[in-house]
């Protein structure tokens, strides 16, 4: 069943595993707490609560159907890629922005003036406790998903390291995420860092799938795709 013989490559997955849910789980509870923020302060943590729990379950609902739909075939491996890539543009145009949205995330999610402007969020819209919890569950099903690809495109086939990052993806939304979040609003270079992993997973996803049709013909890529990999029985 699981080796315990890993090899260079192993490892090499398991960082990216660690830093992609690093990066989606603090991005995720951006957004939560973006959509929170327009709250009044006594339903903010109870939007932020309902928000945290639902991209929980919603990591592991879609890491039970992911990993399977990704071994059927080269064109649903394209696809998540392709879906990555796009993860990848979003994520680029908000690092690109000046970070006083998050900043507000940030208050939200620690109920917290951390400014000391006397207020928490106060640049964010008012809204209404239904309306920030539908626009947090249509944001955890877009995150979630991207999360669980995301993973296991970097694990590929060492089950291992699959294993543990789908794991950990739902102990830091579960447990981490505010903190998650607070650090990669002061450490902004963090989600660079990952922006450019995922689009290294992503690219990866994309060739693989592509040599998968084409009956494995494409040119292996050194550090990038290693070509077919045999599963064992």
């Amino acid at each position: 069943m699981f080796g315990f013989e890993f090899d260079p490559s192993f490892f090499s997955s398991l960082a990216q595993v660690i830093m992609i849910d690093l990066v989606l789980a603090g991005d995720n509870a951006v957004v939560i707490g973006l959509a929170a923020a327009g709250l009044p302060s006594d339903v903010r943590k109870k939007a932020i609560l309902i928000g945290i729990i639902a991209a929980t379950i919603m990591r592991i609902c879609f890491a039970l159907i992911t990993t399977q739909l990704l071994s059927l075939g080269g064109g649903l491996l394209i696809a998540g890629g392709l879906l990555l890539l796009y993860v990848c543009w979003k994520m680029y145009r908000e690092l690109s922005q000046p970070p006083h949205a998050d900043h507000d995330a940030v208050e939200a999610l620690e109920n917290a003036d951390l400014n000391a402007d006397g207020t928490i969020a106060k640049r964010a819209p008012k809204k209404t406790l239904r309306q920030a919890v539908i626009q947090i569950i249509i944001a955890d099903v877009s995150m979630s998903l991207d999360n669980v690809l995301a993973v296991a495109g970097a694990a590929q086939h060492h089950i291992e390291a699959l294993i543990f990052g789908l794991g950990l993806s739902v102990v830091m939304m579960g447990v981490a995420a505010t903190f998650i979040a607070g650090l990669l609003t002061k450490h902004r270079w963090i989600a660079w860092v990952g922006l450019v992993i995922i689009l290294y997973v992503a690219a990866k996803m994309v060739y693989e799938g592509a040599d998968q049709l084409l009956g494995y013909t494409l040119p292996t890529i050194p550090f990038v795709y290693s070509g077919h990999v045999v599963p064992t029985h």
